[in-house]
């Protein structure tokens, strides 16, 4: 199998690339020759700018609802990929209504005014983040609720450098991949932000302090130093969890947080893709008994929906940013995005899908190891509620399983199950939180059926 990279660059990111040659075979099988599908693709190709991860597209979407998509031509699929945007399933009833009876009352809120919905949804996040997290701002998305929190790192400390993790990703505005570490935003860009410093992330299977899968968090002593070494950061900013996932022990955000304060930097989280409640509590951070000074959600913050972000600072930031402006975006508190996310965290609550979700990362986490030892291309398998990951590496190299982990999506596709590939080998699943347990039973079952097809062609070839 040849897992041999076309550049010296890996490019390897969060998500799977669309120019591979798998991804064309796929095209010629199901969309050649499909009249309507190959001319809104076609149309599509012809108005939108051409970039990598998206246009030129894969295919027409006709409905969503649950965890299900449907494509013009009628197939369905199980979405385990859903952008991280779909925790309560895509369309769900009780969002639609929110937003429904909101356009009727008020469908916006000009600047220099507040709105009941706005406040409401201020006051459910402060009331859910750990002390001393309790003012909010919105924005309409997470690379620009990142820029707010870089500005207010900046104001806070007087200093400007920041520490962030090779790999990372946190937007694809000019500051966010300053910040973030995915070579296919960064490179040939030209100039990025000064004092962007960059470390290892705790990916265990990439660990350059050769810890293998027994982290020793040297990463986070490895950040310390750069800290002391430095004297002047602003913030250490990065993913509690890498949404491929890579899970870091307690220790390592413990580590991080008491360098944060001994060298007086600010500790920014980006849980953009978890929250609220994918990892079985409302915030990623809370799994480690730290709380940051700032943190960053947004994804499906908007019920699935309407595009919407929010920082949440410590209380004393407030008295930081006091007649300065932050952000001052046109839909920072747009009544019908905070009505859906109201109505999100009202379905989160009444379906007890904390609760669930913490129960089917065990249920999810059998069927994973079955598979893994079943098939041993399968290098890890790991979950953190409803954000998982299983790991393709070859058995005799441990090299990243890039070609395999691409056919794979492609016929779990054939089959009726859609996901994406993230790091290059990894299959990153994140099916909604209520998610059906037969639904889940589908996705593995397709997984497992995919892995043997596939290695059995291999083996034929």
């Amino acid at each position: 199998m040849n897992n041999d990279q076309d550049h010296k660059t890996d490019f390897s990111s969060e998500g799977d690339l669309n120019t591979s040659n798998n991804r064309n075979l796929w095209t010629k099988r199901h969309i050649s020759g499909k009249g309507e599908t190959e001319k809104l693709l076609a149309e599509d190709a012809t108005y939108f700018l051409h970039q990598s991860l998206s246009t030129p597209c894969l295919n027409v979407l006709e409905r969503s609802v649950g965890a299900t998509i449907t494509d013009i031509e009628g197939r369905t699929y199980l979405d385990f990929h859903g952008n991280y945007i779909h925790n309560v399933g895509f369309g769900h009833p009780k969002i639609i209504e929110a937003i429904t009876q909101q356009l009727k009352i008020l469908s916006f809120s000009t600047r220099r005014y507040t709105n009941k919905k706005a406040i409401e949804l201020a006051k459910s996040l402060t009331t859910k983040a750990t002390d001393p997290l309790s003012r909010v701002l919105f924005a309409p998305g997470g690379a620009e609720a990142i820029g707010m929190a870089l500005k207010i790192a900046r104001m806070a400390t007087g200093r400007h450098k920041t520490i962030s993790m090779w790999d990372s990703f946190h937007g694809a505005s000019l500051e966010t991949i300053s910040i973030g570490g995915e070579a296919i935003f960064r490179n040939n860009i030209g100039p990025l932000l000064p004092g962007t410093e960059h470390v290892p992330p705790p990916n265990p299977s990439e660990c350059p302090f050769k810890c293998g899968k027994n982290c020793s968090s040297a990463c986070a002593d490895y950040v310390e130093y750069v800290l002391e070494k430095e004297g002047d950061v602003a913030a250490v900013i990065a993913e509690t969890v890498r949404s491929a996932p890579f899970i870091p022990p307690k220790k390592y955000w413990k580590k991080i947080r008491a360098a944060c304060d001994k060298y007086g930097a600010l500790l920014i989280l980006d849980e953009i893709p978890h929250a609220l409640g994918r990892t079985g509590k409302w915030f990623t951070f809370e799994h480690y008994d730290i709380v940051p000074d700032m943190v960053v959600i947004g994804k499906a913050l908007g019920g699935g929906i309407f595009p919407l972000a929010a920082l949440i600072a410590r209380e004393e930031l407030n008295d930081v940013v006091k007649n300065r402006s932050i952000g001052h975006f046109t839909h920072e508190k747009n009544p019908v995005a905070a009505a859906a996310a109201l109505a999100l965290i009202e379905v989160i609550e009444t379906e007890s899908l904390l609760e669930v979700v913490t129960a089917k990362q065990e249920y999810c986490l059998v069927k994973m190891h079955e598979i893994q030892k079943s098939c041993d291309w399968v290098y890890d398998v790991r979950a953190m509620g409803l954000l998982m990951g299983i790991e393709l590496r070859n058995p005799k190299t441990v090299e990243k399983a890039k070609d395999l982990a691409d056919k794979v999506m492609y016929q779990c596709m054939e089959m009726g199950l859609s996901f994406k590939i993230s790091m290059g080998c990894i299959i990153n699943l994140t099916p909604p939180m209520n998610v059906s347990f037969e639904e889940l039973d589908t996705a593995f079952s397709i997984i497992t059926n995919a892995l043997n097809h596939v290695l059995a062609k291999y083996q034929h070839d």
